[in-house]
């Protein structure tokens, strides 16, 4: 058995080493916001921060992150009043909301990295989500409305 530090808690899975930590976070403990797009890392929707770094948990392998503290768009605020889920419910981001938690956890790696990121730092940075609806300039905007929450600013 494993041991996994998820959401800042610890759990013992029964996944074999090999198992792609996405599924061994949407089947074996049924954290199903991570979700499940394209299987190759290329499309965002599974990220997750694993020792706050956004990584595609599609390619990473349950035995590689047994001493790792991993999070989860469950763990990034439990009371969901992070202030990018707060911007992302004011600019009205989602249309069909798949790829969201994904770029949520891939704005909230940015913004623990970059308190002061660029057009240019945010467009770099989330160029690896992949939007179906377009909400791209969306995105953005509700990076920029998070930063303001950050700092104190209305919501």
């Amino acid at each position: 058995m494993a041991m996994l530090k998820v959401n800042g808690n610890s759990y013992f899975v029964d996944d074999t080493p090999d198992t792609p930590l996405l599924w061994v976070l949407r089947e074996s403990m049924q954290l199903t916001g991570t979700k499940f797009g394209c299987g190759g890392g290329y499309c965002g929707c599974c990220t997750v921060h694993i020792n706050g770094e956004a990584m595609r948990s599609c390619r990473i392998r349950l035995g590689d992150v047994e001493d790792a503290i991993i999070t989860t768009i469950e763990g990034l605020d439990p009371g969901s009043n992070h202030p990018l889920q707060k911007a992302w419910q004011k600019e009205q981001v989602p249309q069909c909301g798949y790829c969201h938690s994904g770029q949520i956890m891939q704005a909230a790696a940015l913004l623990a990295d970059n308190e002061n990121p660029t057009d240019e730092d945010i467009e770099i940075t989330m160029r690896g989500n992949l939007c179906r609806c377009m909400t791209y300039v969306r995105v953005k905007k509700a990076i920029k409305t998070a930063l303001e929450i950050k700092r104190g600013g209305k919501f």
